[in-house]
């Protein structure tokens, strides 16, 4: 089992994220702009504050900036230096859960809820881009385990508690205040609800944890606000209470934007997650009423539940929603539904058994059907998709949708089969298993090359060609939609402006050679300024000129 066990940590992991890491171009706009605020970090540097595009960027303390920097030192500049401390994060986060598990349930239930957290799609996307949410959820998942450990581990409980303090610290260095709320969400309602504040004020030494949070977090966050004042107060606040009252750049959506997205993203395993929540739940009275009525077993349950439940509503009513805010919650979900899992396997009626079962076939077929038609929907909305992707016009997804949909659907059919046999039961998970893994594998050996070749890689291009020929006091412009990405590759800053924006002419004005990159069917709309600047090359759909010839 300990074999099997490193083979999912190093070689399966090591698959995941290792090899390819580089092959895709950097998405606009986390990963653009996070490799970017690194790179200039590195080349100015100011460890302190971060910028983007040679500007102020309060949007996220410097963490993982820190971290990407020191991998461009040892890799280069380039994409995989950008990703590798996303990966490396996504390879400690499979760690971290395993020993954690196998220390309160066993190596087979640690086993299950590591492949439940590496095999689904959420987590194998995240741990390949550069987002800072990698890092974040280590730390918030260390501090939630190390608590758990330590209230219940008489022996070693004051130097966890310790790492529950220091690791909120750090996730505050990631991403701010969410550092220490999302461990907290399972924390206060779990000692609420069994009634052990006074234990955990005894031997947690709370007001001592405040200080070891602020003694990593505080100087920072002091530093920045003495150097910018009022302006990162300013800016801090709108991405942290700002962000929660209102919608920030668009991401808003309904009450219910996480469940499809926690339904798929953590397929086909969030299948189980709404049953076994409420049968743990349900047992709130042998919770309150002490520990002699539930076992240690039911009180991990009972934690793990409660802070599914408290992230999922606190970025439920949050008014900025994005997919990937959800992702801290994985972990515990994972275990959750292994130890779950460990029952299902024993028992000759598993409680939840059919409920499950039409969540995951529900899911499963809508999933791969779906998929199937992912051709037609693409053709159906090709001018709205060229209209800021002009190559897409020469996409053929051919074969690839109706595979990784008949593989989605094949697999959801085999893993209901399975589930409904008591002498195939076990082979479910595997099935689940092997389904995540094959269609992980045709997506990114068949979806990947094509979104690179015609999404995001020609204005890239075009912006390294930009960059080798642009002196210190030339220009480069970008017109049409902001794409962060683009200062990553030219290596220096880039004006983002529209075909009639205001400050188009001072630019223009402006001494030394200046070059634009512009979708191709947008050029006839420049201005009269503009018209005897020389085509340097048109590229999936877009083209780059210059204010002067090259040679």
């Amino acid at each position: 089992m300990l074999l099997l066990a490193a083979w999912l940590l190093g070689v399966d992991g090591g698959w995941f994220f290792g090899p390819d890491l580089g092959a895709l171009g950097l998405t606009d706009r986390d990963e653009g702009s996070n490799a970017e605020a690194a790179r200039e970090m590195l080349e100015t540097g100011d460890w302190i504050s971060p910028t983007l595009n040679y500007e102020p960027r309060y949007a996220k303390p410097a963490f993982v900036y820190w971290l990407i920097s020191g991998s461009y030192s040892l890799f280069g500049i380039n994409e995989f230096a950008a990703r590798l401390p996303s990966a490396l994060s996504g390879l400690c986060l499979l760690l971290l859960q395993y020993l954690f598990v196998q220390r309160w349930a066993g190596p087979m239930v640690a086993l299950s809820a590591s492949c439940m957290l590496l095999l689904n799609l959420e987590f194998l996307g995240i741990n390949r881009m550069v987002l800072t949410d990698p890092e974040l959820v280590v730390f918030t998942t260390l501090a939630g385990y190390s608590f758990w450990h330590a209230l219940h581990h008489e022996q070693a409980r004051r130097w966890l508690f310790a790492i529950f303090y220091l690791a909120m610290g750090c996730g505050m260095l990631v991403k701010g205040p969410v550092g220490i709320i999302i461990p907290l969400v399972g924390v206060i309602p779990y000692l609420t609800l069994t009634r052990q504040w006074g234990t955990f004020w005894q031997r947690g030494f709370p007001l001592v944890g405040i200080l070891a949070v602020a003694a990593v977090a505080a100087p920072w966050y002091v530093m920045m606000f003495q150097i910018h004042g009022e302006a990162y107060w300013a800016a801090a606040q709108a991405n942290t209470t700002g962000r929660f009252m209102n919608p920030m750049e668009g991401h808003g959506g309904t009450l219910l934007f996480y469940v499809p997205v926690l339904l798929v993203g953590f397929f086909p395993w969030s299948a189980f997650l709404p049953s076994v929540l409420y049968h743990t739940l349900r047992r709130w009275k042998a919770f309150w009423q002490g520990q002699g009525l539930a076992t240690q077993e039911q009180h991990l349950e009972c934690f793990l539940s409660l802070w599914v439940v408290g992230l999922l509503l606190f970025f439920t009513f949050s008014a900025t929603r994005l997919p990937h805010y959800i992702y801290p919650l994985f972990p515990a979900a994972a275990v959750l539904i292994a130890l779950w899992w460990k029952r299902f396997l024993t028992e000759e009626r598993p409680v939840g058994l059919t409920a499950s079962t039409r969540v995951l076939i529900g899911v499963g077929y809508l999933l791969g059907i779906a998929m199937m038609f992912v051709p037609a929907v693409f053709q159906l909305f090709m001018k709205q998709i060229a209209k800021e992707f002009p190559a897409a016009v020469q996409v053929d997804l051919a074969w690839l949708p109706s595979l990784v949909g008949l593989v989605m659907v094949l697999g959801t059919m085999l893993m209901r089969q399975c589930m409904r046999s008591d002498t195939k039961r076990h082979l479910a998970f595997w099935v689940g298993c092997w389904m995540m893994l094959i269609f992980t594998v045709l997506v990114a050996r068949g979806g990947l090359s094509i979104y690179q070749q015609y999404f995001i890689g020609p204005p890239q291009e075009l912006a390294v060609i930009a960059g080798y020929n642009l002196g210190r006091d030339d220009r480069l412009i970008q017109f049409g939609r902001k794409r962060p990405s683009l200062s990553f590759y030219a290596k220096r800053k880039v004006y983002f402006l529209g075909v009639n924006d205001e400050e188009l002419p001072q630019h223009l004005a402006a001494p030394g050679r200046k070059m634009a990159i512009i979708q191709t069917q947008l050029r006839g709309q420049l201005p009269e300024a503009m018209a005897h600047w020389t085509i340097v090359l048109d590229h999936g759909g877009f083209s780059l000129l210059t204010s002067e010839p090259l040679l």
